[in-house]
């Protein structure tokens, strides 16, 4: 319940955004208060539910190449994917995004890292085919081809993002990891904002509570991911994770009045089933986390 509900969280995040953004706000601003918020929850949950951690010398998570090097990844991954909502629906960025478990495994394999089983290589043929048919589809005529790249582009940085967050995590704690993407993000993306004069620029009410709300999810989806995941282990906990496009595509059709058509359905649907054959892979290599958001 703890992974589902924090799949749910992050997968919130881009109807959100949408919502947000139809004040005329900029992304970074409403970005800046999001991770400002997070940031802010997981520094007072981390006081006080747990005795002062004491980590290794030199690898303590406040450091400035630590938070330069989480939240800098994080950032760029969320512009890209978020920046994507200007053009093609949530659901449809959703399950673009999510083809990223494919791209992880098509980089290991050139890189000499993992073979290509044949479990793997079906499960890119059905990624590469869901993108295929859901950019193909009838339905997708009001696909813009950039909204399209900058899902993609999104997923394809996030592989790359994942095995920097592994080597992060090895002598940290998960919970000082999640702290240095928030705050590191909240400092990137306030000073972004600072620099283009939009913190507060066309902020209405809807657009604030938008924004912080964001935070507070995100926020709840670390710590519900954290701790379903103690119990769970990686690859259950990956494969309840993949409800959250789901989970997106419904409040793109309740609160955004954004149908998915069955291109988005069926092409979303082999994307699942991809990562579903994915996670038989060994368990330190499978994707963990959700960043879109």
């Amino acid at each position: 319940m703890l992974v589902a509900l924090s799949a749910c969280c992050f997968g919130s995040i881009s109807p959100l955004t949408v919502i947000a953004l139809r004040s005329g706000a900029a992304l970074q601003g409403i970005q800046a208060w999001r991770y400002l918020t997070t940031a802010v929850l997981l520094v007072l949950y981390a006081t006080f539910t747990r005795a002062p951690a004491h980590p290794i010398a030199g690898r303590e998570w406040w450091r400035p190449r630590v938070l330069l090097v989480a939240g800098g990844g994080q950032a760029t991954v969320a512009t890209l994917a978020l920046l994507a909502l200007r053009w093609i629906p949530a659901s449809t960025e959703a399950f673009l995004f999510y083809t990223y478990p494919a791209w992880v495994t098509l980089f290991t394999a050139l890189r000499g890292v993992e073979r290509l089983t044949r479990t793997r290589l079906l499960a890119l043929a059905l990624a590469l085919g869901g993108i295929a048919f859901m950019v193909g589809a009838p339905s997708a005529k009001s696909l813009q081809p950039i909204g399209v790249a900058c899902a993609l582009i999104a997923a394809i940085v996030y592989s790359a993002y994942i095995p920097v967050l592994d080597r992060l995590q090895r002598d940290r704690e998960p919970l000082d990891v999640s702290r240095a993407i928030a705050v590191g993000g909240a400092i990137l993306f306030l000073a972004w904002a600072i620099a283009t004069d939009t913190l507060f620029a066309h902020f209405d009410a809807r657009t604030v509570l938008a924004s912080v709300l964001q935070g507070i999810l995100s926020a709840g989806a670390f710590v519900g991911f954290l701790a379903g995941l103690a119990s769970l282990g990686a690859v259950r906990t990956a494969i309840t994770s993949t409800i959250e496009p789901f989970w997106t595509t419904l409040l793109g059709v309740v609160l955004l009045a954004q149908p998915a058509g069955e291109g988005t359905l069926i092409g979303g649907a082999a994307i699942m089933a991809a990562v579903l054959l994915l996670q038989t892979r060994s368990v330190s290599s499978v994707p963990l986390d959700s960043s879109t958001a």
